[in-house]
């Protein structure tokens, strides 16, 4: 990450109203409101597409947010290019409308603001969410000691926060650690819904072909073109963090989709025929079929320092055939987070996510609609909660900044589209 200069002021207009443009780097500002403290703002990641800052929310009287307390620390999350691309254009609308749609949930990231530039001229948008220390990746990859309460308490916090999104009809499609934010009291939040999608009819055999999960946690019936995709994608990854929790390192550090997947054969071993046939390529059957035949490996081999029970649930978690996986609300009433499962306070959502608006196919039309969304939240400001999770009996140590500030957080610029095993396997055939 390029050091931080000096911040310079230079003035400017944000949404009609007065604000100050923060010079983070030699070419990266973002416009700070003078309801948020100027003089607070530290940077907490930069990519390509986006910049993430920390400030100080203050009330001077003027359009004040509703949802943020005098005082209370913020990120604002600047989305950089929104409109140069389509793709980027659809991924920043369908992060807002999934937002605000979840917004409440606990275990659910939430906006508390958001603005944009000129109402007709603007290529950029401004998100205000809660401030969380670290990701889960940063946590792994820290000193940050953790145990096995640690790792119950993180589970059972993603399960609860998916439970909600899967009720809605939306999979998350790109869980992993640099997605969950997680504060000093070890409170967890689910972000970046840039990728999710709704369940896909059932002759919708395209509706993964954009663009789906980072490779690492990226379930294998989606390598594999299986003839459907469901909530099931979302519980491997999971998995595949529980793995990252109790070993410290990604479990399937493929470097291609094809070693992602010969990584996966060789801990679960090899699918039975049953599961071979659900295959919709017929070019990766073959190639499965053709390697030497695995047994599984036994977790304890892999994590020895973990209980049976969690065992049995990663076990359950990381099963190759999506149709046997474990379901969240199965996860949810595991013996493994029994120490805080309450199907009574663990909500679903009333209403399904309506995902009509990926017919929108051109920029205009989504950034009129991007502009209507911003208006109608601040409109709204409807952030309410009608659910209590709950806390560790006894309390846990979080993250502070000074065990986490050296790593850098995961700044997910990828906008690239899907890749499988076939088409991995066509590419090496002509070669």
């Amino acid at each position: 990450m390029a050091r931080q200069e000096a911040p310079r002021w230079e003035p400017g207009f944000l949404g009609g109203r007065y604000q100050l443009q923060v010079r983070i780097t030699s070419n990266r500002t973002i416009a700070i409101l003078f309801r948020y403290n100027r003089n607070a703002i530290r940077d907490l990641g930069q990519g390509a597409y986006g910049i993430v800052c920390l400030s100080i929310y203050i009330y001077y009287g003027i359009s004040a947010a509703k949802n943020v307390q005098t005082g209370q620390e913020v990120a604002i999350k600047k989305v950089l290019k929104v409109f140069e691309k389509s793709i980027l254009a659809k991924r920043a609308l369908r992060e807002i409308k999934l937002l605000k749609h979840f917004n409440g949930h606990e275990n659910i990231t939430g906006i508390l603001d958001m603005d944009i530039a000129d109402i007709n001229n603007f290529n950029e948008i401004y998100l205000v969410q809660e401030l969380m220390e670290a990701d889960l990746h940063q946590i792994i990859r820290s000193e940050q000691p953790l145990t096995d309460a640690h790792f119950q308490y993180f589970i059972y916090q993603i399960c609860r926060g998916v439970k909600y999104i899967h009720s809605a009809n939306v999979l998350h499609r790109d869980l992993k650690p640099g997605n969950l934010l997680v504060n000093a009291d070890c409170e967890l939040k689910i972000c970046d819904f840039g990728l999710a999608r709704g369940l896909a009819p059932a002759d919708d055999a395209g509706f993964m072909t954009e663009y789906v999960a980072t490779r690492w946690y990226r379930a294998p019936e989606i390598m594999l073109s299986f003839r459907s995709y469901t909530k099931a994608i979302d519980m491997w990854s999971i998995g595949c963090i529980f793995a990252e929790l109790l070993g410290g390192k990604p479990l399937f550090k493929g470097r291609d989709y094809v070693d992602q997947l010969n990584q996966i054969l060789n801990i679960l071993g090899t699918p039975d025929d049953a599961t071979l046939r659900r295959i919709g390529s017929e070019r990766a059957q073959l190639y499965i079929r053709s390697l030497r035949r695995t047994l599984k490996v036994p977790w304890a081999h892999l994590f020895p320092r973990a209980s049976n029970v969690a065992l049995d649930l990663l076990e359950r978690l990381l099963t190759f055939d999506p149709a046997s996986r474990i379901t969240v609300e199965e996860a949810l009433a595991h013996p493994y987070l029994e120490a805080y499962h309450d199907s009574s306070d663990e909500p679903t959502h009333l209403h399904k996510f309506d995902f009509s608006f990926e017919a929108m196919d051109t920029i205009d039309d989504m950034k009129r609609s991007i502009a209507g969304e911003v208006e109608d939240f601040k409109a709204q400001h409807n952030n309410e909660s009608g659910s209590h999770m709950p806390r560790p009996s006894n309390p846990l140590h979080g993250p502070s900044r000074d065990q986490v500030g050296h790593v850098e957080r995961e700044v997910d610029d990828y906008v690239g589209s899907a890749m499988d095993v076939d088409e991995e396997l066509r590419n090496r055939e002509r070669q």
